[in-house]
């Protein structure tokens, strides 16, 4: 779920913000790039993943994975997805917007494989809860990766544990949401005094690093519009560790949550949400060559 490119028609519906494909000329704010490229979270680079994974209990892989390949690789990544997500595919009016989806959607099948002894990507098959959360279908829940993934501009991030709830998200930033009408409307009010409270200078990242941390959470609970973004609370300020500070009228939700922070990319933010606490984090580059 994404605030950046179709925003404003979404809040002038009164719906909460949804999936986006931004442009590559989007603004990414004055200055903004060096700072994220060096933004707090886990100071470790994205790597090309090892030959041979395994998800060893309470361990979270996050992927990051590049959309804008050459129009060869578009077409040799469709004959991987199913008739269902080729429709989606068709279904956007702009050329890169549906090749991204195709790219994104071609790099969740091989990264999932991957975790999936004897499986081929096409051989996957998905299944979504009530609020469009996917799943693997026909696999056992001892079996089957717990996943989530996020797409943002021409970057995507996804998100693979084996026993536990999880939620990602990514957004491009452009310094010209990031104002009080969005955060008035979808933060809460604590959230919003923070943000005011900060430094002009800080502002922009805050907003992101807030946004992307909430939509995590949401994601990860699979509840959808049913769970609005201003009843619950999350840290604010870059300099602080993200972190889940209240829910309202669930006093004891804070302290089952982990949140962390990511960077996939200059000019872009996210983060994850994980039911239960992180043992190990792994941060890897999807790449065509590496991951076939």
């Amino acid at each position: 779920m994404h605030v950046t490119a179709d925003l404003a028609g979404r809040v002038a519906r009164g719906v909460h913000i949804g999936i986006h494909r931004a442009g590559p000329d989007e603004y990414h704010g004055p200055g903004m790039e060096g700072r994220l490229q060096n933004a707090r979270e886990d100071p470790r680079e994205w790597s090309l993943p090892a030959d041979a994974l395994r998800l060893a209990p309470g361990e979270v892989h996050v992927w990051r994975a590049s959309l804008d390949r050459p129009d060869a690789y578009a077409a040799e990544v469709a004959a991987l997805l199913s008739d269902d997500e080729l429709r989606r595919g068709a279904r956007f009016r702009r050329d890169v917007d549906r090749d991204r989806f195709v790219a994104a959607r071609g790099a969740l099948r091989v990264i999932l494989a991957r975790y999936l002894a004897g499986m081929a990507p096409t051989d996957l098959k998905f299944r979504y809860g009530s609020y469009g959360k996917p799943s693997l279908d026909g696999m056992s829940v001892k079996d089957a990766p717990r996943f989530n993934m996020s797409h943002s501009g021409a970057w995507a991030v996804y998100a693979v544990t084996r026993d536990r709830e999880i939620g990602v998200d990514v957004e491009q930033v452009r310094a010209e949401l990031a104002g009080d009408p969005i955060a008035e409307r979808f933060f809460s009010p604590l959230e919003v005094r923070s943000l005011r409270a900060l430094p002009p200078e800080l502002r922009v990242e805050a907003f992101f690093r807030c946004w992307t941390c909430k939509e995590a959470y949401v994601k990860a609970r699979g509840e959808g519009l049913s769970l609005p973004l201003d009843r619950f609370s999350v840290t604010v300020s870059p300099h602080e560790p993200p972190a889940l500070l209240s829910v309202d009228d669930a006093p004891a939700e804070d302290s089952r949550w982990e949140l962390r922070a990511l960077s996939p990319a200059p000019g872009y933010v996210g983060a994850f949400a994980a039911d239960g606490a992180v043992s190990r984090l792994e941060l890897w580059h999807w790449s065509a060559t590496a991951c076939d």
